[in-house]
C-alpha cells in the first residue's frame, strides 16, 4: 500500500487573472504563498517520507514550503505536469468559450497516460511510504478519476493548495 497526499499548488498570478498556464512555470502569488505555508504549518506532523512535484515552477515552489519542515529533497517530474494547452497556452479563458480546440492541445488519453505511469511508478518503488504529490488541476483530476475509476466529471476539482489522502493498493 501507498499513501499518497495529492495536493493542487498555491494560487498564482494566473490563476487569478484567469489565464490559461498549461505548462508554463507560473508564478505563486502572495496568498498563494500564504496557502502553502499554512497547508505546510497543517502537515508540518504528518510522516512524509518522499515529497513528489511536477517540475513547472509553481509545484516546485509549493512543495518546496510543504517539504521544508520535513527536511527532505524533492522529486520533480514532468509526468505530473499540468495539460498542455498548446496554442491557447496564455490566453484569457472567458475567451476560448465556444472556440474550437486546435490539433495542438494534449488529450485526455495523453494525460492519462502520464498519470498511469506515475502512478505505476510509485507503486513499484514506493511500496509502504507515504508520499505528498504537488500537481496541477487537470492532472490531479485524472489521477483521482484513475484511482476511483469515475470520470473526471464525476470528481470535485481541488481548489490551490487543497490535500487529499488517497491510498493505492
Amino acid at each position: 500500500m501507498v499513501r499518497l497526499y495529492l495536493m493542487r499548488h498555491g494560487e498564482t498570478v494566473d490563476n487569478v487573472n484567469r489565464i490559461l498556464q498549461g505548462q508554463t512555470d507560473g508564478r505563486l502569488n502572495d496568498n498563494g504563498l500564504r496557502m502553502a505555508e499554512e497547508a505546510s504549518r497543517r502537515m508540518a506532523g504528518e510522516a512524509i517520507d518522499v515529497f513528489f512535484s511536477s517540475d513547472l515552477g509553481r509545484c516546485v515552489d509549493t512543495c518546496r514550503i510543504m517539504a521544508r519542515p520535513h527536511g527532505k529533497p524533492i522529486v520533480q517530474t514532468p509526468l505530473l505536469r499540468e495539460r498542455d494547452w498548446g496554442s491557447f497556452t496564455g490566453l484569457y479563458i472567458p475567451d476560448l468559450k465556444g472556440r474550437e480546440w486546435p490539433d495542438d492541445i494534449e488529450t485526455t488519453e495523453q494525460m492519462r497516460m502520464r498519470a498511469e505511469t506515475f502512478l505505476h511508478w510509485i507503486q513499484a518503488e514506493y511500496q509502504g511510504k507515504t508520499l505528498l504529490v504537488v500537481g496541477h488541476g487537470i492532472i490531479n483530476l485524472v489521477i483521482l478519476s484513475i484511482l476511483s475509476g469515475k470520470p473526471m466529471r464525476d470528481i470535485q476539482k481541488m481548489a490551490n493548495a487543497e490535500v487529499r489522502l488517497l491510498t493505492i493498493d
